[in-house]
């Protein structure tokens, strides 16, 4: 059996539906209960569903051998795992954000809102800027209008929210979507179970992005 740890959400939704086509299916996946596993014997695989930010956590540890996460999620805790494919689904981008109209002071310290502090901190250490990060959980667009920030870092995709609290994109820090992760030891000792399921869902992501265009 190979274990995959799979998002909750929308994200995990599409991705388990690429497995399946691939030919990883588990029909128990669908059925409406409480389980936590889902496995198919006939097909090898053992699913469970985890915490979006909590996937990088049970491959690096092991008890997942492969697992889907954001790329964000990767960058900012940098678990000791491989990364095997960029699944170009749950697309979106790390970027800094601020109020319309916001204009950098190099003479004094950046405050940044954020809950990636690790993202930011790399990001700016590249800059050679000095910052005081400020960790928060959420609302994180309410930092710079309410005095709290100067900006912000953040992931965002259609922008909407931004601009209607007043706060348009800075610049863009990476882009990000859902990567294919394998723990390493799996990766040692089911190194060619799980070549050939990652390159199955390769071909099957390429023809899903084929066909939406």
């Amino acid at each position: 059996m190979i274990n995959i740890a799979l998002p909750k959400g929308r994200l995990g939704e599409v991705v388990y539906d690429a497995f399946e086509k691939a030919g990883y299916g588990c029909p128990q996946i669908h059925e409406n209960s409480r389980r936590l596993i889902f496995e198919s014997e006939e097909n090898g695989v053992r699913y469970f569903w985890v915490k979006p930010s909590d996937v990088a956590i049970y491959v690096e540890r092991g008890a997942a051998d492969i697992g889907v996460a954001g790329k964000d999620i990767l960058l900012e805790y940098e678990p000791d795992i491989y990364e095997l494919l960029d699944l170009d689904v749950g697309k979106c981008r790390m970027a800094v954000a601020a109020k319309n109209g916001f204009r950098y002071d190099a003479g004094r310290t950046l405050r940044v809102a954020t809950k990636f502090p690790n993202i930011a901190r790399n990001f700016y250490n590249e800059q050679s800027r000095d910052i005081d990060i400020i960790k928060l959980n959420g609302s994180i667009e309410l930092a710079p209008i309410l005095g709290l920030s100067d900006v912000i870092v953040d992931i965002v995709e259609t922008g909407t929210t931004l601009k209607e609290n007043g706060l348009s994109v800075v610049e863009t820090v990476v882009p990000i979507s859902a990567r294919l992760i394998a723990n390493k030891v799996s990766y040692k000792f089911h190194h060619e179970a799980i070549l050939a399921l990652s390159e199955k869902l390769a071909q099957c992501m390429q023809k899903k992005s084929e066909e939406s265009k």
